[in-house]
C-alpha cells in the first residue's frame, strides 16, 4: 500500500503515518511512503518502510506533473491500497486515480485529521471510498460541511497512544531529574501547571496566564509551564506574551521553555496539565498523552479535547472560556484530584488494528467506480 502526506519532519500526521507503516511491515505487508522527505524518513525506513522522496506537497499546478508518474508506480507495483493524509498530495493522488481503470486501480482511503477551511480546495479530503476520521468531532464536521458525501463510507477511529510510550505511573530518572531541576530551580517546591502546544493565538496562552495570577493572588505556592515552540511566521505573538507575563509580575512564576523532546518527562512531573484551545482541536493527542501517564487534565470541553475527557477523565472538563470555573477545578483537583483510570479505548493497537481491518475490508471488494454525486465536488 502506498500513504501520501507532503513531508516527514514532525507532528501528528507525521507520527500516524509512521505508526500505519510500521505495523504493515510487521503483518507482512509492504508500505510505501511518498513525501518530500525530512527527518522521520530514517525512522521510516529502518522500521519496515519504504520511502520515495517526491514533492508531492508543493502547492503548484507543476506538481500536476507527477501524475503519469504516479499512475505508473501504482500499476507497476500493483498498490491495492492509496492513502492520503494532507491536501495537496490528495489532489495529486485522486486526479492520479480517478482517471484509471476502476479494474485494476488501488482503494482510495483519506484521513481528515483536522477541521479544515469549508471550501472546494479541502474537499478533496472527503473523495475516498473509505474517510477516516480521527474522533466524532471530525465526523460531525465533515457532515454538516459535505452534504454529497455518503455518511456510511466515513470510519471514525480516533488516534492512540502506545501504552510502552506512555506507561501509567511512569516517572522520570534520577538523571533526567538532576538535570531538569539544575536548569529550571524556579520549579523546586512548586505545584507545576503544564500548558503544552506550540505558541499560537489559538491555543488559550492568555486564559493560562490569568489562571496564573488567579492562583498566585490565592498564596498557593505555583509555577506556569509553557512547553512549545514559537510560530516564526509571527513573533509578535511570543513578544505579546511576553510583555504581559512582565506586565504582571509573572517572571518568576511562569516559564516558556520551548519545544522538547522530553514531553513524557514533563507530563509526569507536572502536578496538572491543561488544554485551553480556543477554538476546537480535531483530537487530544497532548490530553491523551498526559492522562496515559495518569497525570490529571483540566481542559476546554469542545472538539476532540472534550471527547477524550469526557470518556477519560470527566473531572477535567471545564466549559470553553469560563475563567471562573477554571479557577475553581484547578483549585478542586490541586487539592484532591479524582485518580486517572488506567484503561481506555484510545489505544495505539486499537487504532492500528481498526485501521488494518478498514484495508482489509475494501481489498475484500472489487475497485469501485466514482459515485456521480460526489464527483461533482470542489
Amino acid at each position: 500500500m502506498v500513504q501520501m502526506l507532503p513531508a516527514l519532519e514532525s507532528g501528528g500526521v507525521e507520527r500516524g503515518t509512521l505508526e500505519i507503516g510500521a505495523y504493515l511491515a510487521q503483518h507482512g505487508h509492504r508500505s510505501i511512503v511518498i513525501s518530500a522527505g525530512g527527518r522521520l524518513v530514517e525512522q521510516l525506513v529502518r522500521e519496515g518502510s519504504e520511502h520515495l522522496a517526491w514533492p508531492v506537497g508543493r502547492k503548484s499546478l507543476l506538481t500536476l506533473r507527477l501524475v503519469p508518474r504516479l499512475r505508473r508506480l501504482l500499476l507497476t507495483q500493483q498498490v491495492d491500497i492509496l492513502h492520503v493524509r494532507s491536501r495537496v498530495p490528495a489532489w495529486l493522488a485522486w486526479l492520479t486515480w480517478r482517471g484509471m481503470d476502476p479494474a485494476t486501480r488501488p482503494h482510495f482511503v483519506s484521513t481528515v485529521h483536522g477541521l479544515y477551511s469549508v471550501n472546494a480546495y479541502s474537499g478533496v479530503m472527503t473523495r475516498g471510498e473509505r474517510v477516516i476520521a480521527v474522533s466524532d468531532t471530525v465526523r460531525g464536521y465533515i457532515v454538516a460541511n459535505y452534504p454529497t458525501i455518503d455518511p456510511g463510507v466515513i470510519r471514525v477511529i480516533p488516534r492512540g497512544v502506545a501504552a510502552t510510550a506512555f506507561p501509567y505511573g511512569w516517572r522520570p530518572s534520577q538523571d533526567w531529574l538532576g538535570h531538569w531541576y539544575a536548569s529550571h530551580p524556579q520549579l523546586l517546591a512548586k505545584r507545576v501547571l503544564t500548558l503544552p502546544g506550540r505558541i499560537t493565538r489559538l491555543k488559550g496562552h492568555h486564559d493560562f496566564i490569568d489562571l496564573i495570577v488567579a492562583l498566585k493572588a490565592r498564596g498557593l505556592n505555583v509555577h506556569g509551564l509553557v512547553v512549545g515552540g514559537a510560530d516564526p511566521r509571527r513573533p509578535g505573538y511570543a513578544r505579546e506574551l511576553d510583555a504581559r507575563c512582565i506586565q504582571q509580575g509573572l517572571q518568576a512564576d511562569l516559564s516558556f521553555v520551548g519545544q522538547r523532546p522530553d514531553m513524557r518527562e514533563i507530563y509526569a512531573v507536572s502536578d496538572l496539565v491543561l488544554s485551553l484551545s480556543t477554538r476546537p482541536e480535531s483530537f487530544g493527542r497532548t490530553v491523551l498523552e498526559a492522562l496515559s501517564l495518569g497525570r490529571p487534565v483540566i481542559g476546554y470541553d469542545h472538539g476532540g479535547v472534550g471527547e477524550v475527557l469526557a470518556e477519560v477523565y470527566p473531572a477535567g472538563r471545564v466549559p470553553l472560556g469560563d475563567g471562573p470555573r477554571l479557577l475553581e477545578r484547578v483549585l478542586e483537583l490541586l487539592n484532591q484530584p479524582p485518580p486517572v483510570p488506567r484503561e481506555h479505548r484510545f489505544t495505539l493497537d486499537n487504532m492500528l488494528s481498526r485501521t488494518l481491518e478498514l484495508y482489509e475490508e475494501l481489498g475484500q471488494r472489487s475497485p469501485s467506480t466514482i459515485p456521480p454525486s460526489r464527483a461533482r465536488m470542489g
